[in-house]
């Protein structure tokens, strides 16, 4: 594990991830590991914020999550790679950071409102959903981490976790570093839908899909909505099939695709064919990396639970600062100790 300054991320167990986790933040996070002292945890928790209703899979999504990130490259012997719930100062730190945190900085999040719109037809009107960001918040300053790994569209996020760290640390002096954005290219994936790719839509390709998989939903793709006909001119920049085309395919291949796509020399039912022969070829040895991950439970589980421990050790320290700073850290007398 290298050794400066903490970067710490992770993604929330639900489910398998897709190319949009990858793109966003996996594929930065493995180029990290040889900078930075990387914490990376499995935020099983966070899932109960829109998930609570139905917790049966959160445990088996928690190794999908693994396994795509071992595929993908992150390693064990050079990041801490966690599991939320085994370290339960996470809940500890959020408890103390609920107290000091307004209410009207929770409410005033980007994401509070467009997921509430989003995700009718789930009830998210918990205290667990609005206070994800103080959980969130927890999750960074636990590990006094430097830098949190965002793209530009996150740092708002990222700014309720500097807000709520300067309000702790003059309460209670300078137990945190402000955490960094680390600003990491996150290129566009839209789903096939042309929303934004998310499991909470349905319309994401995973990292462990198989070919005929890919095919079925490159086939289901939207596309140029202003070529309404196979002689119309394109419009690769507006077009959906081309953004994955700009992910995945070779310089050849896009300068190619672009220049007929605008003579009509290439229709949307071919070229949704091309992009999946492109994203098979691309996402194939993740796949097989994947399978083979996956395959050995039990080794899922021992890496988590060794690197819970690291974790822990840490955190531990952070949380006696935390106890120190706000006078929670009791020294009782020898003659009242409890059970004596």
């Amino acid at each position: 594990m290298a050794q400066g300054n903490v970067v710490l991320s992770g993604n929330r167990a639900t489910g398998r991830l897709h190319l949009g986790n990858y793109f966003g933040a996996v594929k930065n996070w493995v180029d990290l590991q040889d900078k930075y002292r990387c914490y990376y945890f499995v935020a099983d928790w966070h899932a109960l914020t829109t998930d609570y209703d139905d917790t049966t899979h959160i445990a088996d999504n928690s190794l999908e999550v693994l396994a795509d990130w071992l595929a993908a490259g992150l390693d064990p012997e050079r990041s801490v790679l966690f599991l939320q719930s085994l370290v339960p100062e996470h809940a500890e730190l959020h408890l103390l950071l609920s107290m000091i945190t307004p209410l009207g900085w929770l409410e005033r999040v980007p994401s509070y409102k467009e997921q509430i719109r989003e995700l009718k037809n789930r009830d998210l009107s918990t205290y667990g959903f609005l206070g994800y960001p103080v959980l969130q918040t927890a999750d960074i300053l636990l590990y006094r981490a430097d830098f949190v790994p965002v793209g530009q569209d996150q740092a708002s996020h990222l700014e309720l976790s500097r807000e709520i760290t300067r309000r702790f640390n003059r309460r209670f002096g300078d137990v945190f570093p402000e955490p960094k954005a680390l600003f990491t290219p996150t290129p566009k994936v839209p789903g096939v839908d042309g929303r934004k790719m998310s499991k909470s839509y349905g319309n994401a390709i995973d990292l462990a899909d198989t070919p005929d998989q890919i095919r079925a939903k490159c086939r289901s793709m939207f596309t140029d909505p202003t070529r309404l006909r196979r002689t119309d001119a394109g419009h690769p920049e507006t077009c959906n099939l081309f953004a994955f085309h700009e992910l995945v395919s070779s310089p050849e291949i896009k300068e190619r695709v672009a220049r007929e796509c605008r003579l009509a020399q290439i229709g949307c039912v071919d070229d949704k064919e091309l992009i999946a022969d492109q994203l098979i070829a691309f996402l194939d040895p993740i796949r097989r990396r994947r399978e083979a991950f996956a395959a050995d439970r039990g080794e899922l589980l021992n890496i988590l639970r060794k690197g819970s421990e690291q974790a822990r050790e840490r955190a531990a320290d952070t949380m006696a600062r935390v106890r120190a700073g706000m006078r929670l850290d009791y020294e009782w007398p020898e003659q009242e100790r409890l059970g004596e």
